[in-house]
């Protein structure tokens, strides 16, 4: 018998999947729902939406949605007094409950003054998910769709990356993988895409 999967559900368990998964997203045109990101399963079925400011006619704010269309995670850029002196460009992402009531989730911070496309952009949980430090971090080049996201003990959680017929293409922004390991959340997963798409001029941009 096979070791038993552990696994690591952030926004719910039904995102939790027993093996490996991989994810195709895809950019939305803007002349379509305001322009975002589809994203597929191997089974070429919708499994997530996210939608941006075009949809939403709000800057600096996503929602990622579920194959039904509720929402899952509304993610939002700090701004204002506080952003403008802060060293960090940060996002955090909320969940709602039953009630419709928004919980904070995790934050996302880029560093300010990096000169470099590969410079370590960092996730920060909130309430019971979190610990003393980060507790993930973008390693690689998302503007190359080549990157990972690993916990932080090293360990891969999920990977982006682009097949063989697309690398040489001018799709190669638009259409790319997210392989996302045994156990951890996929939704959280996309929450972090959707924020490293708009932070790189991405679908969910204006």
């Amino acid at each position: 018998m096979g070791s038993e999967v552990s696994v690591r559900a952030i926004i719910s368990k039904e995102f939790c999947s027993k093996s490996e998964v991989i994810l195709n997203v895809r950019k939305r045109p803007n002349a379509i729902n305001g322009g975002g990101l589809i994203v597929r399963n191997c089974s070429q079925e919708v499994a997530f939406r996210v939608d941006g400011c075009g949809t939403l006619g709000l800057k600096n704010q996503l929602i990622v949605k579920d194959a039904s269309d509720n929402s899952l995670l509304l993610i939002r850029k700090q701004g204002g007094v506080v952003q403008a002196l802060s060293f960090y460009n940060k996002w955090k992402g909320y969940s709602e409950d039953y009630e419709g009531t928004q919980k904070p989730v995790f934050s996302i911070r880029e560093a300010v003054l990096c000169f470099s496309k590969r410079c370590p952009i960092r996730i920060y949980m909130e309430g019971k998910h979190c610990t003393r430090d980060w507790d993930f971090e973008i390693q690689g080049s998302f503007s190359d769709r080549d990157c990972v996201i690993k916990d932080h003990n090293g360990t891969i959680v999920a990977q982006v990356g682009v097949t063989e017929d697309i690398v040489k293409t001018m799709l190669r922004k638009d259409v790319y993988y997210v392989v996302v390991q045994p156990g951890f959340d996929q939704a959280f997963v996309l929450g972090v895409i959707a924020v490293l798409d708009n932070m790189f001029d991405g679908a969910t941009r204006c």
